[in-house]
């Protein structure tokens, strides 16, 4: 069984960490003040802000909290404080390795203490996720009826990983990921602690932005390396300066090489840019490199699918619509799953937008109407198409005429639908290429149909005021229409 039980011996906080015990353990914050990125959770007054202070005499004891977050964000930390605020007793299961009779054996302990004026129990059950329906029943009792308070730590969705009696017991807090700033707040206190480094090493700039860029917004992952790095530096023939880390000890510490790839300065919208012409291009295999390069140098991996989707309808379009499924599949993945399972998404992703058939007919069409829009060419909505929803509106003559498109032939009911003075603007022009070559001629098709008789049936209202004013020229006598 993993259990481990600590004495509350600090009423400010968790107890001190043994001087031995790895440097993200001695860096754990000892108090709420400490804890960075979480500042929604631990606003005063809030929820959790109450939690991890102490209590007062004769309050009612707290609630059972869920914390979903992702990893190296602060969940076992707040359960600690939690724990030491007002000196309750901490027991901590694994989901991993604890059983049934594990947890029981916790509840009873925890009621006999109850039962004999002993101190309350803080249960931490990490990964809660892991466990089975039935070891998440077999804690409903000892919630429900508050001989434990129930601090479980889970990296997914609760309401799929969670029972729902569960949950309806627990207060649901939601961590934010660390950004790289909270990270680096965390490292440079560790370097300067007492708990921690205590001023005898110095970290160089490329070796800090390569260790946060590995680290990808884990506190613990960037505490690791970051000991790691400093055991390296220290040992015997590391440089002259043997209290510096420099670029070379983090590369030793963690046995990957640094890419060179500056998020800020050339490299990153270099590789940016290739990585999205390689897609454009259909050359797989170089826009697989180039999403390498970036999950080597540990670029944000939401960013990259935002790349491969803007790619999905800019590159790709029409010709193959399902890569935009795909794309935003990825995106959503990667958002909840990490490195480093997510490069396998955006490998799946960039796989399917470079190999795709190739239209950018729906960007330009945008972009054309756009282009309308902003120089003003554009009058009223025809009158048959205009809301009827409201009192008087059939006075004035709206929806008159409007053929229900539904009861026409094909579904395509012959009337005007663009504003006055566009009505032969044409902006889509799809491409001979994937699915776009089936829906070229269907829209041929409904062009011949829209551009019937029935198109002028209902008068615009400058029809209305006007004699018959001549035919506007086709679009295509535009010298600024593609396709010409």
């Amino acid at each position: 069984m993993d259990l481990f039980e600590a004495a509350a011996s600090d009423p400010a906080g968790v107890p001190a960490a043994r001087p031995d015990a790895p440097l993200a353990v001695r860096m754990r914050p000892a108090s709420a003040s400490e804890v960075v990125g979480q500042e929604h959770l631990l606003e005063p007054g809030a929820p959790l802000r109450r939690l991890t202070e102490p209590a007062d005499p004769g309050a009612p004891p707290p609630s059972s909290v869920i914390l979903w977050g992702p990893p190296g964000t602060g969940k076992t930390t707040l359960a600690y404080l939690i724990a030491h605020a007002s000196g309750r007793r901490f027991v901590e299961l694994s989901a991993v390795t604890a059983g049934v009779r594990d947890v029981r054996a916790v509840i009873d302990d925890a009621r006999r203490r109850l039962a004999g004026g002993g101190v309350e129990t803080v249960l931490f059950v990490d990964e809660v996720h892991r466990f089975s329906k039935t070891q998440q029943d077999a804690l409903l009792p000892s919630v429900e009826n508050r001989w434990v308070t129930l601090v479980a730590a889970t990296t997914e969705n609760p309401s799929f990983s969670v029972i729902s009696p569960l949950l309806s017991r627990s207060l649901l807090l939601t961590l934010r990921p660390l950004t790289e700033a909270d990270v680096a707040r965390l490292v440079d206190r560790a370097l300067d602690d007492e708990r921690g480094l205590a001023g005898r090493y110095t970290l160089d700039d490329d070796a800090r932005a390569h260790l946060l860029r590995l680290a990808g917004g884990d506190a613990r992952k960037a505490l690791t390396i970051l000991e790691a790095a400093a055991g390296t530096a220290a040992l015997p023939g590391a440089g002259d300066d043997a209290r510096g880390i420099d670029l070379e000890a983090v590369e030793r510490a963690v046995d990957v090489a640094a890419v060179r790839y500056d998020r800020d300065g050339d490299q990153h919208y270099d590789v940016t840019s290739a990585f999205i012409k390689s897609m454009r291009g259909s050359d797989v295999d170089a826009a697989l490199h180039y999403l390498a390069r970036m999950v080597a140098a540990g670029e944000d991996p939401r960013f990259i699918a935002r790349r491969i989707v803007i790619a999905a309808s800019e590159e790709v379009g029409m010709a193959d619509p399902t890569a935009l499924a795909t794309a935003v599949a990825a995106f959503q993945a990667v958002s909840f799953i990490g490195l480093p399972e997510a490069r396998i998404v955006l490998a799946q992703a960039v796989v399917h937008v470079a190999t795709a058939p190739k239209s950018n007919a729906a960007y330009k069409a945008i972009d054309e109407a756009l282009a309308d829009v902003r120089a003003g060419r554009g009058g009223s909505v025809p009158v048959h198409l205009r809301d009827t929803h409201y009192a008087g509106a059939e006075r004035l003559g709206h929806g008159e005429g409007y053929a229900y498109a539904h009861d026409a032939p094909h579904g395509v009911a012959a009337q005007r639908y663009a504003p006055d003075g566009l009505e032969s603007a044409r902006y889509y022009h799809p491409t001979a290429r994937g699915l776009e070559g089936q829906i070229g001629p269907r829209l041929e098709r409904i062009r011949e149909i829209l551009g019937g008789a029935g198109r002028a049936s209902a008068p615009s209202d400058a029809e209305r005021a006007a004699p018959p004013a001549p035919p506007a020229p086709e679009r295509a006598d535009r010298p600024d229409a593609p396709g010409v």
